[in-house]
């Protein structure tokens, strides 16, 4: 199954530039074995096995929600487009991405309600 996130009107110009997103190439798939979010040239992949907790969270502060963002305290990526909320993934062991270790994962997408309910009947 696959989840769009949403990226709003007004950040569409700077997270097409900044982070190649467009609403084509800002997504979250859902597999049996396997979630994979892209945000423009951005992807990280991880096994849903790992994934031991979700929740929604928001709405941010648009300065903090918008673009592929880490979190200095936590270490968490966020793949975000809006800052009305997101759904936040944490994972049994942290998922190596580019050099980094990546205990939680926040996806903005655009049906919260539906992609946590999918993770729900994972």
């Amino acid at each position: 199954m696959r989840y769009p996130i949403r990226i709003d009107r007004s950040s569409r110009w700077l997270v097409r530039l900044a982070f190649g997103a467009t609403p084509e190439k800002a997504r979250v798939a859902l597999g049996p074995s396997e979630l994979t979010a892209r945000f423009g040239w951005w992807e990280i992949c991880l096994p849903t096995d790992d994934v031991v907790g979700w929740r929604i969270e928001g709405p941010w502060r648009w300065i903090t929600a918008i673009g592929v963002r880490r979190s200095i305290r936590g270490g968490d990526l966020s793949f975000a487009g809006r800052s009305r909320g997101g759904v936040r993934l944490d994972l049994a062991r942290p998922v190596r991405w580019l050099r980094l270790s990546v205990p939680a994962l926040y996806v903005g997408v655009e049906d919260l309600e539906g992609f946590a309910a999918a993770l729900e009947a994972q």
